[in-house]
């Protein structure tokens, strides 16, 4: 039948059997059947133009997402997606086709969050229209879209002294925490989720799936002596995860005791993300090549790396030594 309604909704749904013998269905948005006639007769027309004369068929945004998300089921940030995209939902109420750059800017910028924020929205929007016009040829073309600036991310390190009094502020079980992280220099949900399963003792190594871990690729960690040391105190808590407390898995590191522990110390502006930053700088500080800094905490770009460059010049000296041999005794310093 070409209207018809779901259990349990009053809206009316149009049923339409393409020109490819395939079926159509869609809700009409409304409740009167008299209007989700003339929505079908509607649609029908279009579908034939589409056929015959080679007009695109109208899409809305609603479609566009929900075929998004059902293609992305294996991304690991989907969830976020999902929040972004739900948003947007609520937003873009015009043809799919309608949706511009500019209109999409002027809409983010009313949130309330930081311009890299903002851009993930923007990117979220860009890469549905991208693939809604590359891969399933729903519009004849993706509209341009422009990104807000963002400041460059800062590095925030401690030093040695500085994160021995935090740890020593902290309570037992975050203690232990922070020390795996540093000596590690993993992210806090990949301390957290870490099981016993993912850790072998003998061989002083432990991983991370692929889909567990940012770049999405498996990453394996050496584990040093602290990282050890953290480990056989664990052992026995639990029989699944390391990091527990009171019988439990610890699910939340930046909690009331991290933040007090912290002012305690005297450490200002400081996250628990800096934690990778601090094991990251202390590492290149110690003359470790940026290479092995970077394999070491599973970056696939130099530049990542390349950020905490300027804290070890020494690798330079050398080359600097070559001016010198230019030089030589030429220029007359008075």
């Amino acid at each position: 039948m070409p209207l018809y309604q779901q259990e349990n909704s009053s809206l009316w749904y149009v049923d339409i059997r393409l020109p490819n013998g395939k079926r159509l269905r869609r809700s009409s948005g409304t409740t009167i059947k008299a209007q989700a006639q003339e929505y079908h007769d509607c649609l029908k027309a279009q579908l034939w133009r589409n056929q015959t004369l080679g007009d695109k068929l109208e899409r809305t945004f609603d479609e566009a997402a929900l075929k998004w998300i059902k293609e992305k089921s294996h991304k690991r940030s989907l969830r976020d997606d999902k929040h972004i995209i739900q948003w947007w939902r609520t937003q873009l109420t015009m043809p799919l086709h309608e949706v511009r750059g500019s209109i999409a800017l002027e809409l983010v910028l009313e949130l309330k969050v930081s311009n890299a924020r903002k851009n993930k929205y923007l990117a979220v929007l860009r890469a549905i229209l991208r693939r809604a016009e590359r891969v399933w040829e729903w519009i004849d073309k993706a509209p341009a879209f422009t990104l807000l600036p963002i400041p460059n991310r800062r590095i925030r390190s401690l030093t040695k002294e500085k994160a021995q009094l935090l740890i020593k502020e902290l309570p037992d079980h975050q203690r232990l925490i922070v020390l795996f992280a540093l000596a590690t220099g993993l992210r806090q949900g990949n301390v957290l989720g870490m099981t016993w399963e993912k850790v072998d003792l003998e061989r002083r190594i432990a991983w991370v799936e692929a889909e567990d871990f940012k770049n999405g690729n498996d990453h394996s960690i050496p584990l040093n002596d602290t990282a050890l040391a953290v480990l056989r105190q664990c052992i026995g808590k639990h029989k699944e995860f390391i990091f527990t407390y009171r019988g439990k898995q610890i699910k939340q590191a930046n909690t009331k005791a991290w933040r007090n522990a912290l002012q305690r110390a005297d450490i200002k502006s400081f996250r628990w993300h800096d934690l990778r930053h601090v094991a990251a700088s202390w590492m290149v500080q110690s003359g470790a090549p940026l290479f092995a800094v970077q394999e070491f905490f599973g970056w696939e770009s130099q530049a990542m790396v390349r950020r905490y460059a300027h804290l070890a010049p020494e690798h330079l000296a050398v080359h600097a030594g070559t001016l010198d041999a230019m030089l030589g005794h030429s220029l007359v310093i008075p």
